[in-house]
């Protein structure tokens, strides 16, 4: 209680954290769900894609945003703010373009976070009833969920990435191990190197299988999102990008090569047609790992599903905030916890949002995977490659204003190279949107129109004049709608808080 006379205690308006270069990397690497990501999307991915071409796919979508990587980690020595792809494209297209950015990321994040929670409390539900559980419906397995993630947000980054870090570590073991097994005992072709070759990746139907691995990706941007609560943000940013692009698109390739050869290349696709729910989780891990694989497996499937939703439920906790530090949203979101320095009223405002996203589909009878999780995964996917071409134009526009940096290879020929892929990447979403949502073009056409409406409304918000507390580096990045003028060589054009940390 504040004493009488004693001036009012201002609320904390700064973040505060240790995370080093692991603890940002198991935070991306829980976004992409490793054993979600080859037990639930890779067998679609071999059936309806190019088969046992589909490991290179992962390999070409990680050489795409290693390019990407190489200007966004340049750009992150000059800019350490929260709002990450937010801030890049307001620092280098302006902030119209910036809040814009900031709209397709808060449709991003909310709609995988909303689509996961559907397919964790399947999983969740399928697992309490196989080991005598109550039978409960998912939306209520989606309401418990909801509030250990919504309690976990609340305190500081550093609890929740030490929690991942334990699901990751034993996700990312059961499928090694998985892959070990198969590569040991062998499959009916043999250790066949196939999937890599040129024409293996042409052949069937490259673009769907590229359109899913670019999925696996989302959350990638969480190496800048958490920039403000690194130990040393510009050594740390930068090396956990290439980290984590290097070990998801090596990782995925490696497990979905063992998946091939397990099945053979020649049958892999026929295989996985038949056992799209089951191939991995079912099927392999019975035949390689016994009952331990029957029984452990589907348990890890469900941490790592909880693992996402805890990782993109931080994400969005730290848009909202890097939002209300500039006045694009409400200036109550700007404020962190005064224990823990976590951006807990950002937490409690997106718990309520996937409430009532949730609540949405529960009251419309929607199927929670075939819908719900279906649908929101694929919006999701276009909206963060439009998300990644801005930053990536914001990065070519940046340095080309200044002589901050006269790296050509990092700041021009890089960036420009994986704009480019991404452009490719985008163009074969398109071209499959209606396969990846598994729904009709009408329903294409309204979440492509979801994706317009998100990137306009946020361009809209600029009108208002930024409300950030004076030296904050958001208000720094966006005052009065300018852009900054580029500083003398060397010199960091943003700064985190000046609030201790």
């Amino acid at each position: 209680m504040t004493e009488p006379g004693a001036p009012a205690q201002q609320p904390a308006t700064g973040l505060r954290g240790s995370i080093g270069v692991p603890g940002i990397v198991f935070l991306v690497v829980a976004s992409a769900a490793p054993l979600t990501a080859i037990g639930g999307a890779l067998p679609v991915m071999l059936a309806l894609g190019n088969a046992a071409g589909t490991p290179v796919a992962y390999l070409a979508v990680a050489a795409v945003l290693l390019l990407f990587s190489v200007g966004y980690a340049a750009m992150s020595r000059h800019v350490t703010d929260t709002g990450a792809f937010f801030a890049y494209v307001t620092r280098g297209l302006g902030r119209a373009p910036g809040l814009g950015a900031a709209g397709l990321a808060l449709l991003t994040y909310t709609a995988i976070q909303a689509g996961i929670y559907g397919l964790a409390a399947s999983t969740l539900q399928s697992l309490a009833v196989r080991y005598g559980g109550p039978q409960l419906p998912w939306w209520a397995w989606a309401a418990i969920l909801l509030a250990v993630v919504g309690f976990l947000g609340y305190r500081n980054i550093d609890l929740g990435a030490k929690i991942l870090g334990v699901l990751l570590v034993l996700e990312i073991g059961v499928v090694a191990l998985l892959s070990a097994a198969i590569l040991l005992r062998g499959g009916p072709e043999g250790a066949s190197l196939d999937s890599f070759e040129p024409t293996t990746f042409a052949s069937g139907s490259p673009g769907i299988a590229l359109m899913f691995a670019i999925a696996s990706f989302i959350g990638f941007e969480a190496t800048a999102i958490y920039g403000e609560e690194a130990r040393n943000p510009r050594r740390t940013v930068p090396i956990a990008t290439y980290v984590a692009v290097v070990l998801i698109g090596v990782f995925y390739a490696f497990a979905s090569w063992a998946v091939v050869v397990a099945v053979g290349p020649s049958r892999v696709q026929a295989v996985a047609g038949e056992h799209t729910a089951d191939l991995v989780i079912g099927v392999l891990s019975a035949r390689y790992l016994g009952t331990f694989g029957a029984h452990v497996l589907p348990v890890l499937l469900f941490t790592s599903l909880f693992a996402a939703l805890l990782a993109f439920h931080n994400a969005i906790a730290r848009y909202c905030y890097a939002l209300g530090r500039v006045g694009a949203l409400p200036h109550l979101l700007s404020r962190t916890h005064h224990r823990y320095r976590s951006p807990h009223t950002g937490s409690l405002a997106q718990t309520v949002c996937a409430l009532v996203v949730l609540a949405a589909f529960t009251l419309a009878g929607a199927d929670p995977v075939a819908q719900l999780f279906t649908w929101m995964s694929g919006l999701a996917t276009l909206s963060v490659l439009v998300l990644m071409l801005l930053a990536c134009a914001a990065v070519l526009v940046f340095f080309a204003r200044g002589d901050i940096d006269r790296r050509a290879w990092n700041t021009r020929v890089a960036p420009a190279l994986g704009g480019v892929g991404l452009l490719g990447v985008l163009a074969a979403v398109l071209a499959n949107f209606t396969t990846l949502i598994g729904g009709s073009t009408v329903l294409a056409v309204l979440l492509l129109a979801l994706v317009v409406l998100a990137f306009v409304a946020g361009a809209a918000s600029a009108r208002r004049p930024p409300s950030a507390a004076p030296g904050s580096a958001a208000a720094a990045t966006t005052a009065a709608g300018a852009r900054p003028s580029p500083p003398s060589a060397g010199a960091p054009t943003s700064a985190p808080s000046s609030a201790p940390r």
